[in-house]
This record gives structure tokens, sequence and C-alpha cells, in this order.
């Protein structure tokens, strides 16, 4: 079966991370990575940087998909950037989900979002747009992540909670059920959010 080509937007440690979930996902066949123009010629587990942001509309001609693999710890600012430029220029971001992941039929994963190893994602969860679920993440029933969030490796987001925009929680850090999380939370690693 041919695979699609999908572009992997940011060259650093989280696109690792990405490169091997769509590798296990045997999905889509990576055309190459976009990162900076000194960059260029160099590669990311045997994957060539083979552009630089500038160069995204002209690679819109002959690719579809991308994904961002920037990460996100501190400042959300760089992949809603990438997420609304990519957009733009009318680039499809798709769901990456990995094979070793489990998502319920019943729960709504927004375009852009990428669903890493061992992510256990329950019922009637909402994850929205460009959002990272690192792995061995749960996000438990009735959740709501909102748009640009990072939840990070072994966070436990429990029943009903909302999680707002533009948020990273920590590795480790677990929430008690039905509280929200204000927009652009930063919640630290093995913290207890009540």
């Amino acid at each position: 079966m041919l695979k699609e080509k999908i572009l992997l937007i940011g060259g650093g440690g989280h696109c690792k991370s990405v490169i091997d979930v769509i590798e296990q996902q045997n999905r889509f066949e990576i055309a190459g990575i976009v990162d900076k123009k000194e960059l260029i010629g160099e590669s990311v587990l045997g994957y060539e940087v083979i552009a630089c942001d500038t160069q995204l509309k002209e690679l819109r001609e002959e690719y579809k998909y991308a994904v961002i693999t920037v990460g996100q710890v501190k400042d959300v600012s760089i992949r809603k950037k990438l997420y609304e430029n990519l957009k733009d220029i009318g680039f499809e971001l798709p769901v990456i989900i990995s094979p070793r992941a489990y998502v319920s039929k019943h729960a709504i994963i927004a375009e852009g979002a990428v669903i890493m190893h061992d992510v256990l994602i329950n019922a009637s969860t909402v994850i929205m747009e460009n959002c990272i679920i690192n792995s061995k993440a749960l996000i438990e029933h009735d959740a709501i992540i909102e748009k640009h969030c990072h939840i990070s490796t072994g966070a436990i987001i429990n029943g009903g909670v909302e999680v707002g925009e533009d948020s990273f929680i920590g590795s480790n850090v677990v929430t008690k059920q039905y509280i929200k999380i204000k927009k652009n939370s930063f919640v630290k690693a093995g913290s207890l959010q009540v």
C-alpha cells in the first residue's frame, strides 16, 4: 500500500519521539524535516532536514500533510504560530496516534494532536487542536483538553477536568476530578492539582 507523505515541522528532541510513533503507526511516509536554514542537510534518526520555515508555501505544492514536531514546555507560542501558519498555507494536520495508545471510540481527538506511546484516553474525552498527549499520560472520562496544550509524561488528568488553552501539565501531575485548570497554566512536574 502506498503511504501518504508527511512533513515534520521541527527537528529537536520531540521530533525523535514523533518519528518513532509515525514509524510504528505505519500510516505515513516521512518526507523530511523542516527546521532552521542552517540545519538543512543534517538528519534526525535518518530523516533529512530538507527545508526551512520560509519554504513552507513551496512545500505545500508537493506535500499535503504536516505535523508539528516542536515540543512545548515553557512557551507555547512557537507551536501556535506554526499551527496557524500551516493552516493558512493549506496543510492538513492529521491526528497521529501511537498503536501502543488506547483511545476510546467515544473520545474526540482534533487535528494536529499527537498521542504518544502508552497513553490512555477514556470515553467522552475531548482533545482539541495541536495538543501533545505524551507517553503514559491518562486522560479520564469527560475531560476536556483545550487547544495547544501539552500533557506531559505520566500525568493523570482525572474525570471531568478541563485544561485551559495553551497550558503545560508537567510529568506525573495528578489532578482532582472536575476541576478547571485556567488558560496559559504551567503546572509543575509531580504536583497535585485540587
